[in-house]
């Protein structure tokens, strides 16, 4: 079972082994140590380093990184959407305050909102500004709580979960009837249910309602995947794999959900017993984000130092996430 001292021990772990400033600031958010001398000097080099340059160099005058959503996946750019580079600086741990970057894009994403910065849907269907709508809202309840421009789109969603899941499960036919008459929609297809949205107030979603989602939602990610059919229910021995980072989708979404051990227990103790020789992982995940993949520590040309690194982050970020959602520490 994960707890708190084994994860604080094993975090302390790639403290020793990284002494990058940005991994160790990291580190210590997790272990909740912002109120030390050691963190507040690791700020001041965090906040000069090249990953957090690399953010604020490339945001433009509006506050944003280009457009916000693409349907391109392609594009090879380091930042090829503003959506991008707003959950790296969440990934990072900047803040609101942390050389105005988010404060900026928060602007920028209100602009958004009430019209005075242009952004394009690129899907062409009466869905898109929904969807899109709720993904700029997510974005800003994640740099900065009960934003008032956020409102009207959580109220809405709120009463579409409430109306899906009025008594304790879901019915298609409700959510699609809620959708139709608060989007004025008419296709049988649905903007999907914005979780991450309406999990950022979750003291209004109430607990009944996230419960009945996980179940739903959770259940499906478990047996089929999200996004992929390959998440299996039983994992292999090995955690090396060409599908482990596919996993990890189903795995953080279904970690979004107070309870989400249901589902994901085996999953933690799979983690604990992968570790490395060093008490770190390897390989595994490796998201596309920021601690080792773009050459920012790499100590060879194998990269072997940037792996531990960027596997090991992630799966940091998604136990301290899981230990929160199912404990309350």
């Amino acid at each position: 079972m994960v707890t708190r001292e084994w994860l604080d021990e094993t975090a302390m772990k790639l403290y020793d082994f990284c002494a990058y400033p940005a991994v160790r600031h990291r580190i210590l958010q997790f272990t909740g140590e912002e109120d030390t001398p050691r963190f507040a000097a690791l700020h001041k080099e965090f906040l000069c380093s090249d990953v957090v340059e690399q953010l604020y160099n490339t945001q433009d005058m509006q506050g944003g990184w280009g457009q916000f959503r693409s349907k391109d996946y392609s594009v090879k750019a380091v930042f090829p959407t503003s959506q991008v580079a707003i959950r790296r600086c969440l990934y990072l741990g900047l803040t609101y305050d942390d050389r105005d970057i988010l404060m900026l894009a928060n602007e920028y994403l209100g602009g958004l909102l009430d019209g005075s910065i242009l952004a394009k849907c690129f899907e062409k269907n009466e869905r898109a500004n929904p969807w899109q709508t709720a993904e700029i809202c997510e974005c800003m309840e994640a740099i900065r709580p009960y934003n008032p421009l956020c409102d009207e789109t959580l109220a809405q969603w709120n009463y579409i979960a409430g109306r899906a899941y009025a008594d304790g499960e879901y019915s298609y036919e409700r959510e699609c009837a809620a959708q139709h008459e608060v989007f004025l929609t008419h296709e049988a297809r649905l903007v999907p249910m914005q979780c991450g949205l309406l999990l950022k107030r979750r003291d209004v979603l109430g607990e009944e309602t996230e419960d009945a989602m996980l179940r739903h939602l959770g259940e499906q990610a478990y047996h089929n995947g999200y996004f992929w059919a390959e998440c299996p229910e039983h994992l292999p021995e090995e955690f090396v794999g060409r599908k482990t980072r596919r996993w990890f989708h189903s795995f953080n979404f279904i970690n979004q959900f107070h309870g989400s051990a249901r589902y994901l227990s085996h999953v933690a103790e799979w983690l604990m017993d992968n570790q490395n020789a060093q008490g770190l992982w390897d390989y595994g995940p490796q998201v596309k984000d920021p601690w080792g993949y773009f050459g920012n520590f790499s100590t060879n040309r194998k990269y072997a130092h940037n792996r531990v690194v960027d596997c090991t982050m992630e799966i940091l970020s998604f136990l301290y996430r899981y230990l929160e959602n199912n404990t309350g520490v």
